[in-house]
């Protein structure tokens, strides 16, 4: 899989913005991505140095709208990458203010 496909967007929540404290950042990823390819092209884009991936896959919910239609929402991956001591991800928190 293409490196440019793999990260889809960070995730700036209250509690991920704790994380860069111990060099911990947030992403949703590609379902199909797996750890080693997240490593990679976390390195490649962001030219820092990474220690660890942990995956979490998250269900979409099925909703109602009355009770003739029903939607699901879609499915999706989080990672949490935590990177080596001294490296940061500025670029994720350059356009926050």
């Amino acid at each position: 899989m293409e490196t440019y496909r793999i990260l889809i967007k960070p995730l700036v929540t209250e509690k991920s913005n704790l994380g860069p404290q111990d060099q911990q950042y947030t992403f949703v990823v590609d379902k199909r991505a797996s750890k080693h390819e997240i490593k990679r092209a976390v390195e490649e884009r962001f030219k820092v140095t990474v220690v660890s991936v942990n995956t979490a896959n998250f269900y979409g919910k099925v909703k109602g709208r009355g009770y003739r239609s029903k939607g699901k929402r879609p499915d999706w991956k989080k990672a949490y990458v935590k990177l080596a001591k001294g490296d940061t991800i500025a670029e994720l928190y350059e356009d926050l203010g």
